[in-house]
């Protein structure tokens, strides 16, 4: 089978391709080995965001493979995950990824920006069979909206599906998005998804990204077109599972003042990048941007976005509920304030059935 999914999604959709690509693990052997350690190095050196952590890298790297570290590391799995966890100390940053995925192929041509219609066709059909990000929508008592998005793909493959969800939770009276789950996507639909929650006509700058191949930044702004919006009371749920696109998500929201962040810390990953082809059936992920947020001048990388509102990723739900049907309550009249009282004694005796969280981590 031939992986020619689009490099924004690859490594947000990162568990699943493991379980789909790395079933079978062959021998490697020694030599192919250290074609793959140069191969890699190679790859650091003119791609990665920063030069000179790059070369450190690759440097640390083939001082390793050259010094026998890697002689014990005989079949593909083992040899990806002993490199993986070099180049990632080596680079100190959790978006560089090895992987064995021996159908992967990059965009013809070799542009990570230009795919051909087969291509884009696999990746529509990758993106449906994984509902286009969004795992669940929801109306919760007392009206409060539920949209839980596990990943952002390309906007032109999740904007409809980002306006039908908003349409079925048109009318909420508040909103809880759920990032815990998130592994990251595509700026571009980040910004898609946050145009539906500023008025008509309130357009924002929410983030820019340089580029080093490129050497430009690329501005990302929310979308005049969009329809159907949601201006009211707004609260997102982060983990330390939530990593850059999810991230970028949340670190938008609360930049903008927008929204108030419930949960944990996130992984801190904001450099994006791109599938680099290693040989004998390896991949690599190497960033080649850095996200630069425009209110902050900086971004989430190593520290992570930390919220407003600290608990347990488990107990988030229940803390951000709590807080819209408060914020409802606050302007409601004497009728509905009523109503929303009941919710939150039914809360407070734990007997609403709320949507659950699982750790995406424990499957890896």
């Amino acid at each position: 089978m031939r992986i020619s999914i689009l490099p924004a999604i690859a490594l947000a959709l990162t568990p699943q391709l493991a379980a789909a690509q790395e079933t079978d693990d062959p021998a490697v052997p020694e030599a192919a080995r250290a074609e793959v350690v140069e191969a890699l190095g190679e790859a650091l050196i003119g791609k990665y965001v920063f030069p000179d952590v790059g070369e450190q890298a690759a440097q640390a790297l083939l001082e390793k493979s050259r010094a026998g570290a890697y002689r014990d590391h005989g079949t593909a799995g083992s040899f990806a995950e002993a490199l993986r966890t070099d180049l990632r100390a080596a680079g100190n940053d959790r978006h560089l990824q090895v992987r064995y995925i021996p159908g992967f192929a990059p965009p013809q041509g070799g542009d990570p920006n230009h795919h051909s219609e087969e291509e884009v066709a696999e990746m529509q059909r990758e993106m449906a069979a994984n509902g286009y990000g969004i795992f669940r929508t929801a109306r919760l008592p007392g009206n409060v909206g539920y949209l839980d998005i596990r990943f952002f793909g390309p906007p032109e493959g999740v904007a409809p599906a980002y306006e039908a969800a908003m349409q079925l939770l048109h009318g909420s009276d508040a909103m809880v998005i759920d990032l815990r789950a998130n592994g990251g996507g595509d700026p571009a639909a980040v910004a898609q998804l946050a145009s539906h929650l500023f008025a008509k006509g309130d357009v924002r700058h929410i983030n820019s990204i340089y580029n080093r191949l490129e050497d430009r930044t690329r501005e990302f702004w929310t979308n005049q077109s969009v329809e159907t919006r949601f201006t009211g009371p707004l609260f997102v749920l982060t983990s330390d599972y939530t990593f850059s696109g999810g991230e970028e998500f949340a670190y938008d929201i609360q930049t903008q003042k927008r929204g108030t962040l419930v949960g944990e810390t996130t992984g801190g990953g904001a450099n994006p990048g791109m599938m680099v082809p290693l040989g004998h059936g390896f991949a690599a992920f190497i960033p080649t941007g850095r996200a630069v947020n425009p209110v902050t001048g900086t971004n989430w990388e190593h520290v992570g976005v930390v919220p407003e509102v600290a608990v347990d990723a488990d107990e988030a739900m229940k803390e951000a509920f709590g807080r819209a049907l408060a914020a409802i309550k606050e302007g409601a009249g004497p009728e509905r304030a009523q109503e929303i009282a009941g919710v939150e004694a039914r809360l407070a005796e734990g007997k609403l059935d709320l949507p659950g969280w699982k750790d995406p981590s424990a499957d890896r």
